[in-house]
């Protein structure tokens, strides 16, 4: 019999791979191989993860999450919107890792908005320099 946290390890992946799926059909790039997890799913934290699994297992469903974890709808909506923002920072990383770091860290809140506007936008100046 497994143990508790091989289960969970077997879980994860799986709720790793699950996700590989649907954001390669949504794409339309195609499946990729199992043992090739994008950076997207990488960088997710363990929250982050947990989060998507119950949002698939209730079907896509806003008003089920937000049951689950006893939040409202809008709470909900909220969390997903940053996991969204998480996953195109995570794409855009790749061009200006720089920029990627502050969006992370305000979306995580490390840091607030203005200041991480006034960070980029100084940061843009001096690149065109």
């Amino acid at each position: 019999m497994l143990n508790f946290w091989t289960k969970i390890k077997a879980i994860s992946l799986l709720t790793l791979i699950i996700l590989n799926v649907i954001f390669n059909f949504i794409q339309g790039d195609g499946l990729l191989a199992i043992n090739s997890i994008p950076e997207w799913i990488e960088n997710m934290d363990d929250e982050d993860i947990s989060f998507v699994r119950k949002f698939i297992l209730a079907s896509g469903s806003l008003k089920e999450v937000a049951g689950i974890y006893g939040v409202t709808y809008p709470t909900v909506r909220l969390r997903l919107d940053r996991l969204i923002q998480k996953i195109q920072i995570s794409e855009d990383a790749a061009n200006e890792p720089y920029i990627s770091l502050i969006k992370r860290m305000a979306i995580n809140e490390k840091i607030d908005f203005d200041t991480a506007k006034i960070l980029i936008t100084e940061y843009k100046k001096h690149v065109k320099e």
